[in-house]
C-alpha cells in the first residue's frame, strides 16, 4: 500500500471515531493497537508499542503536568482567586469597562494559579457576570472579554497544555513555558486595547457607574495581603527557570509546596478541600498522560509507515518561504479547532508538523507558541469551542448565538497576535534567550 493511501487510512479512521465522541485517548489507543498489530509483526507490534507507552508517561519532562494543575485546584478551592479578584476591583477606579479590564487583569492573574482554559472562563463567569449584569453591561462587552481573557490560562504559566504541547513537540520545556509569556501578555494587551476603545465608542455597552471611593491605604493593605503573595508564587515558577536556579519540574514542585503554605495561611487545613484538589489533579492527569501516550505511538506507527518522511518530502519540494508554510499550517489548524479540541488537535498535527518545520530550519519555540495562541483560540472558535460551552453553563440566559457573536471580536486578536509573533518572533524568544542555564 502507498504511504498516503496508509496515511489517509489512519487519519480517516481517527476523525471518524473522534466524530462518534470516543474518548481521545480511547481513540488513539483503538488506532495504535489495530496499526501496531498490522504493521509491526502482530504480537511483537503489541510489545512494542506498550514499551513505547510506558516510555512516553515516565519522562522527567512530564512531572510538571501533575503538579501545575493541583496548584490551580489548590487556589482555586481554597478561595484565593475570590479574594484576588475582589482586590484588583478596588483598584480600576472610573475606567470605561472597568469591570471588562477588570476580566482582563484577572485573566492574567489567574493564568498563574491555572493552567484551564474552561476553569478561567468558569472563574471569571462567576465572579464577575453579576455585576456585570447589575450595572446594566451589554452582552458583547461581557461574555467575550469573560471567554477571551479565560484562553489566557494556558498562555501564562503554569501550562499543563503548554508542557503537553513541548513534550508533544521534543522541545525543552523549560524553554518553553518562558517563550509563551511576552505572547500571552501580547494578548491580553490587544483585548484591554480591544475593551476600551469600543467602550469609548459605543458608551452604552458599558455604562459608567458611580464607584465607591477606596483609600489608598486599604488598597495598599489588601494588595499586600491577596496580590503580592502572588508574586511569590510566580517567582517559584518562572523566576527560578529564568535564573537557572530550577528545572520546570523542580520550580512546579516549589511552586506547588508554596500554593499550600499560602493555602493554609489564608483558609487553615482543611482535610476535605485537600483531597478533592489531590483526587481533581490525579483524575486529569491520568486523562492527560493516557492522551500523551497515545500520540507518541501515533507518530511513531506514522513514521514507521513511512508517511511523516514523505510529507516532510512533499512540504520541501513545494519551495515556499517558510513563512507561507507556517501561515498555511496555522489555518488548516484553526479550521480543525472549530470541530475538535486542542488536545486532539496537537496529537494529530504535531506529528505532522514538526519534521517539516525541523526541515526547514524554522524556530521551534516561536512556531510552538503561536499553535499554542491557536489551540487557546479553538476554545472559543464556533461552533464547538469548549469555552464556549463553558459560558453557556455559568451564564444559560444567553443564547448560544448571542455567545458566538461575542467570541468573534477575540478569535480575531488571537489571529492578529498570532501574526505579530510570526513576523516578530524575538516576541517569543526573548526571555529564553536571556535566562541563565
Amino acid at each position: 500500500m502507498e504511504w498516503w493511501m496508509t496515511f489517509i487510512l489512519i487519519l480517516s479512521l481517527l476523525i471518524f471515531l473522534f466524530f462518534l465522541s470516543v474518548p481521545v485517548a480511547f481513540c488513539f489507543l483503538f488506532v495504535n493497537v489495530l496499526f501496531a498489530y498490522l504493521f509491526w509483526g502482530g504480537e511483537m507490534g503489541l510489545t512494542q508499542l506498550v514499551l513505547s507507552i510506558a516510555r512516553s508517561i515516565s519522562s522527567f519532562s512530564m512531572l510538571p503536568v501533575p503538579l501545575f494543575l493541583l496548584m490551580g485546584e489548590v487556589m482555586f478551592l481554597f478561595g484565593i482567586a475570590q479574594s484576588m479578584m475582589d482586590t484588583l476591583e478596588k483598584w480600576m477606579g472610573r475606567i470605561p469597562g472597568r469591570l471588562s479590564l477588570l476580566a482582563v487583569v484577572g485573566g492574567v492573574l489567574f493564568a498563574t494559579l491555572s493552567g484551564s482554559s474552561m476553569a478561567g472562563c468558569a472563574m471569571l463567569g462567576q465572579t464577575l457576570l453579576p455585576e456585570m449584569e447589575k450595572k446594566g453591561y451589554k452582552a458583547p462587552i461581557t461574555l467575550g472579554p469573560i471567554m477571551g481573557c479565560g484562553t489566557l490560562a494556558a498562555m501564562i504559566p503554569p501550562s499543563a497544555l503548554g508542557v503537553m504541547l513541548a513534550s508533544l513537540a521534543q522541545i525543552s520545556v523549560g524553554d518553553f513555558l518562558l517563550s509563551i509569556i511576552f505572547p500571552g501578555i501580547l494578548m491580553a494587551v490587544l483585548f484591554a486595547l480591544y475593551i476600551i476603545v469600543r467602550c469609548l465608542l459605543n458608551p452604552g455597552l458599558a455604562p459608567r457607574y458611580k464607584v465607591e471611593r477606596v483609600p489608598l491605604s486599604q488598597k495598599l493593605a489588601l494588595s499586600v495581603k491577596y496580590i503580592l503573595p502572588l508574586g511569590l508564587v510566580i517567582f517559584s515558577v518562572i523566576g527560578l527557570i529564568v535564573f537557572g536556579v530550577a528545572t520546570p519540574t523542580e520550580s512546579a514542585a516549589v511552586g506547588a509546596f508554596v500554593c499550600f503554605v499560602l493555602a493554609f495561611a489564608y483558609k487553615g487545613v482543611q482535610k476535605g478541600i485537600v483531597a478533592r484538589a489531590l483526587v481533581k489533579s490525579v483524575k486529569v492527569t491520568a486523562m492527560m498522560f493516557m492522551i500523551l501516550a497515545g500520540a507518541t505511538a501515533f507518530s511513531q506507527i506514522l513514521a514507521f509507515t513511512g508517511s511523516t518522511q514523505n510529507l516532510v518530502g512533499l512540504a520541501t519540494s513545494l519551495h515556499l518561504h517558510p513563512i507561507f508554510m507556517i501561515i498555511i499550517m496555522q489555518i488548516i489548524l484553526i479550521i480543525l479547532g472549530t470541530f475538535m479540541e486542542p488536545l486532539s488537535i496537537l496529537m494529530v498535527s504535531l506529528p505532522i508538523y514538526m519534521p517539516i518545520i525541523r526541515q526547514l530550519g524554522i524556530d521551534p519555540l516561536p512556531f510552538c507558541a503561536v499553535i499554542l495562541i491557536n489551540m487557546e483560540m479553538a476554545t472559543i472558535s464556533p461552533p464547538d469551542g469548549l469555552v464556549l460551552y463553558t459560558m453557556k453553563a455559568v451564564a444559560p440566559q444567553y443564547s448560544m448565538g448571542q455567545i458566538y457573536r461575542a467570541s468573534i471580536p477575540f478569535v480575531i486578536i488571537d489571529v492578529i497576535a498570532m501574526a505579530l509573533v510570526m513576523v516578530f518572533p524575538q516576541i517569543s524568544l526573548y526571555l529564553p534567550s536571556i535566562a541563565k542555564r
